[in-house]
C-alpha cells in the first residue's frame, strides 16, 4: 500500500536528517545526545519495517490486510511517541508527555508481534 511505503520513506528521510543534525549541530550533555542518537536508530529501523509492511500490503487482500495495517499503524505511532520523546529530550532536556516513550516502545513491539502473526497465519494456510 502506498501509504506505508510513503511513511517508510518519510521516516527514513527524517531519520537521516535527524542523524546529520545530531552529529553536526547538537551540543549539550552526552546523555541527551545519546538519547537523540537512540531515537534516530529506532526511527530508521522502523522506517525499514514500514517498507516491509508496504510490501506485505501489496501481497494481501481482504481480512489478511488487517494485521498488516495494525503493524503499520503501530510502527508509525510508536516512532512518533518513542523517537519523538527521545528527540525532545535530546534537544530541550525535557520529556513533553510523561510516559509517551514507554507507550511508543510498546507500540513498536505490537508492530513486530503483528508481523509475527502474519507469518504464523501464512504458515498455517495451505
Amino acid at each position: 500500500m502506498a501509504l506505508w511505503l510513503f511513511l517508510g520513506g518519510l521516516n527514513g528521510l527524517l531519520a537521516v536528517a535527524a542523524g546529520a543534525y545530531g552529529w553536526h549541530r547538537l551540543g549539550g550533555d552526552e546523555g541527551a545526545r545519546k538519547m537523540f542518537e537512540i531515537g534516530v536508530q529506532y526511527q530508521m529501523g522502523h522506517a525499514l519495517a514500514l517498507v516491509a509492511v508496504a510490501w506485505l500490503a501489496s501481497t494481501r487482500s481482504g481480512r489478511a490486510l488487517v494485521p498488516v495495517h495494525v503493524a503499520g499503524a503501530a510502527f508509525t505511532l510508536g516512532i512518533i511517541l518513542f523517537s519523538g520523546t527521545l528527540y525532545a529530550f535530546g534537544l530541550f532536556a525535557l520529556v513533553p508527555v510523561e510516559g509517551a516513550a514507554p507507550v511508543g516502545g510498546a507500540l513498536l513491539i505490537i508492530g513486530w508481534l503483528a508481523l509475527m502473526w502474519i507469518a504464523v497465519r501464512s504458515r498455517l494456510r495451505p
